[in-house]
């Protein structure tokens, strides 16, 4: 028996008017997910504990069987695992977005928070832009390294104390005076945010990509900091040896951390615009090559949700179960293999908030062995209502699927 859960990141929704009250789950074209949910066990599941942040960390670490009050300790060290850095006992992880701000001569304060993302810069331009910073303002305490896409990691050496951040994705359209660290000890974090615009908006790779009428990645946004991670090891925990696949540093880092296979998928972005493909054949890749367990994690629906897309949103499910679920499921069939799969979202992202909700999501488990009549005809929000299951903790999913529980 193999054992996959596939994660479609943000898919979760609130109804949406201009969908005549659905949501683009409801809306999507995905005849696989249907069809799991029509044969399979359906339900809704609390991936987050309602008295933490809705984070993909802290909701992705629930997924894949660990208690988030225990081990989530912030993204940006498992991004760190992920990009390769060996932290110190002493050295603190920042998450490091590079964001783009307003650019009308105001004062830094009162600049406004335009895209979290900046327009989903690709890597290749994030890369000079942030080994540029490092040239600049490196030094013997901080340190960034690129990651994907806007989002990077910069290593603080003795780091002061940081807690009074706020998460870019939430502000967008805001002025940022009031979100920014302002409290004495994380000034320095302040005074670098405001130094990178300074340096940034009127860099060589800027002046190109607003002339491609692209908004400019003029800032970096520091937030989510915490020291080096420890999660058991997945496989001494359940006895499978574990693969996730993935395009983002946040859960290839959970991977890595937890012991499992984490291979590197060129062309994966994390955007709408990822490879799908690469992602599939990653995954059978894993079977293949003798792991028992993959975690499939597309993100391309939450940053749709954070953009307000929703026809991208839309798109984005539709390509899941296109180009990833429908033929894993065809190519598991026809080699005679059995396998147990779970789709969900992580946490909810509606269109309307463009950021993460803390609330139930719906999920399927089907059983390629026995098929069922769920009663259930399309995959999305209600189903989770109709469905037979609620799970009130995240971390109860995986030993659903393995068994231990049904």
């Amino acid at each position: 028996m193999k054992y996959i859960i596939l994660v479609a990141d943000g898919m979760a929704d609130l109804p949406i008017k201009e969908l005549d009250g659905r949501t683009p789950m409801s809306v999507a074209d995905k005849p696989m997910m249907n069809y799991l949910a029509q044969h399979g066990t359906v339900g809704r599941i609390f991936t987050v504990p309602r008295d933490m942040v809705p984070e993909s960390d802290t909701a992705n670490l629930a997924l894949m069987g660990y208690d988030p009050h225990e081990y989530s300790k912030g993204r940006s060290p498992l991004e760190a695992a992920s990009i390769g850095i060996a932290m110190q006992p002493d050295e603190t992880a920042i998450r490091a977005n590079i964001v783009a701000l307003s650019d009308n001569s105001e004062a830094y304060e009162d600049k406004i928070m335009l895209d979290h993302s900046s327009d989903e810069i690709p890597t290749s331009e994030a890369a000079v832009l942030v080994q540029d910073l490092q040239k600049h303002f490196g030094n013997d305490t901080i340190h960034l390294y690129t990651g994907v896409s806007y989002r990077h990691c910069l290593i603080w050496k003795n780091c002061p104390e940081f807690k009074d951040y706020s998460r870019p994705h939430d502000i967008i359209g805001k002025r940022i005076g009031q979100y920014l660290p302002l409290s004495a000890s994380s000034k320095p974090m302040r005074d670098l945010q405001k130094a990178s615009f300074d340096f940034l908006n009127n860099h060589p790779v800027n002046i190109d990509r607003a002339k491609r009428g692209l908004k400019k990645a003029n800032s970096l946004w520091l937030w989510s900091p915490g020291k080096k991670p420890a999660l058991p090891d997945f496989a001494s925990l359940n006895g499978l040896k574990a693969t996730v696949v993935c395009a983002v540093d946040l859960i290839k880092g959970i991977g890595i951390c937890a012991g499992m296979d984490a291979p590197t998928i060129e062309g994966a972005t994390g955007t709408l615009n990822t490879n799908y493909q690469g992602k599939l054949q990653a995954a059978l890749d894993a079977i293949d090559n003798g792991s028992d367990f993959v975690f499939i994690h597309v993100e391309a629906p939450d940053e749709c949700g954070h953009r307000g897309e929703t026809q991208n949103k839309i798109k984005s499910i539709e390509n899941i179960d296109k180009l990833i679920l429908a033929p894993l499921k065809n190519t598991l069939d026809a080699r005679g293999i059995d396998y147990r799969i779970v789709v969900t979202p992580d946490h909810p992202t509606p269109i309307c908030k463009r950021t993460h909700t803390l609330d139930a999501v719906p999920f399927v488990l089907y059983d390629s062995t026995q098929e069922v009549d769920s009663g259930i005809k399309i995959y999305d929000e209600q189903s989770g209502f109709d469905g037979k299951v609620y799970l009130d903790k995240g971390e109860d999913l995986l030993p659903m699927l393995l068994g231990k529980t049904i």
